[in-house]
C-alpha cells in the first residue's frame, strides 16, 4: 500500500494535499471565529495616541478590553478616601436672612493646590449650598443640582424649589449613596429664603441632617462655632447685614490662624427674600505680631 502511495501521479498527489490544506484553513478560521475573534479594530495595534480612535469604529470611552481581568483590579471600586479637599463652610441667619462664608482653598492632601475654588453654590432663586469635604464629589452634586433645577423650570407649573426642598433632596442623595457603600465625602450647609421664612440645615455623607440658627462643617465645627453661637444665638432678628459680616469676618480669621488647610481668601454669600449674592472673593486682614511672644517662634526662645 505505501510503494502504491508513494508511486501515486505527482497531480493526484498535488490534488490530495490542496483538499487536506483547505480543509484545516476551513476548521481553523470557524474555530477563530467562534472563540477568539476580536471585532474591534481599536484592540487589534493599540493606535500611537491612546486618546484617539484611528478606525472611528467605537467610543473611546467605551471601548471593550477583552484582555483576562484581574479579579481585584478590574472590580468595582469605591472612594476611600477624600484626596482634593476644602475645610471650613460657615453659616449664620440674621434679621434680612441667611449669610455664609467658606475660603477659596482646595488642598491637595496638605497642599495648598488650588487657591481660586468657589465653594459656594446658587441653586435656583432661594437657596445657596456650600460644601467641605470631597471637591469633585462637591461637582458631582452640582451637576445633580443643575439637572434638577432645569427639570423643575421646564415643568413650567409656576413652582419653585426652595431651600427646605433642596436639603430634603440632597439628603435623600447623601443617604442613598451612603446605603451603596459609596458615599458622597462631602458636608454640605443649605440655607436660604422663601415665602419670608428664614432656613439652614446640614447634611454629611451619612444622611445625618439637622438645623440650627449657627452652622459649620470641618475644623470650623471645633473652633468657629463656638464664636458663632455667643454672637448669634438669641438675637438672629436683631443682627443687621453689616453685624453678620464682621461676625463671619472675625471666625474666618480665627479660622485662618488656627486651620492649616484654610487661606486668607474667601467668598460670602447672602439670601435675602431679594435672592442670592455671591461675593467676589476678599482678602482678610491679618496681623501675626502677636506670634513674636510665643516661644519657639522668631527671638523668643526661651
Amino acid at each position: 500500500m505505501q510503494q502504491r502511495l508513494f508511486e501515486m501521479p505527482h497531480s493526484a498527489m498535488d490534488c490530495l494535499c490542496q483538499r487536506y490544506a483547505s480543509l484545516c484553513l476551513r476548521v481553523d478560521s470557524e474555530d477563530l471565529n467562534s472563540t477568539i475573534m476580536d471585532h474591534f479594530p481599536t484592540n487589534w495595534g493599540r493606535p500611537r495616541h491612546d486618546g484617539f480612535d484611528a478606525y472611528g469604529t467605537y467610543p473611546i470611552h467605551q471601548r471593550p478590553n477583552n484582555t483576562p481581568k484581574d479579579a481585584f483590579s478590574a472590580g468595582i471600586q469605591r472612594t476611600q478616601q477624600p484626596i482634593v479637599t476644602g475645610t471650613s463652610v460657615l453659616a449664620i441667619k440674621y434679621k434680612d436672612g441667611i449669610m455664609m462664608a467658606a475660603d477659596n482653598l482646595a488642598s491637595y492632601g496638605s497642599l495648598a493646590r488650588f487657591k481660586d475654588i468657589q465653594r459656594l453654590q446658587p441653586v435656583g432663586a432661594h437657596t445657596v449650598i456650600g460644601a467641605g469635604g470631597d471637591m469633585s464629589d462637591f461637582q458631582y452634586i452640582q451637576r445633580l443640582l443643575d439637572a434638577l433645577i432645569i427639570d423643575e423650570f421646564t415643568a413650567q407649573d409656576e413652582h419653585n424649589l426652595g431651600p427646605a426642598e433642596i436639603h430634603n433632596y440632597l439628603s435623600q442623595v447623601m443617604y442613598s449613596r451612603r446605603s451603596k457603600m459609596n458615599p458622597l465625602w462631602n458636608a454640605i450647609l443649605v440655607g436660604g429664603v422663601k415665602d419670608g421664612k428664614r432656613f439652614l440645615s446640614f447634611v454629611d455623607l451619612l444622611g445625618t441632617t439637622y438645623s440650627a440658627s449657627t452652622l459649620a462643617t470641618g475644623y470650623g465645627a471645633h473652633i468657629a462655632q463656638p464664636l458663632l453661637r455667643t454672637a448669634v444665638e438669641g438675637k438672629e432678628d436683631d443682627l443687621t447685614e453689616e453685624d453678620a459680616i464682621k461676625i463671619l469676618e472675625q471666625s474666618m480669621r480665627v479660622l485662618y490662624y488656627r486651620d492649616a488647610r484654610s487661606i486668607d481668601k474667601y467668598q460670602i454669600a447672602k439670601v435675602t427674600a431679594e435672592g442670592v449674592t455671591v461675593s467676589e472673593s476678599k482678602r482678610l486682614e491679618t496681623s501675626w505680631s502677636f506670634a513674636e511672644g510665643i516661644r519657639g517662634y522668631g527671638a523668643q526662645t526661651q
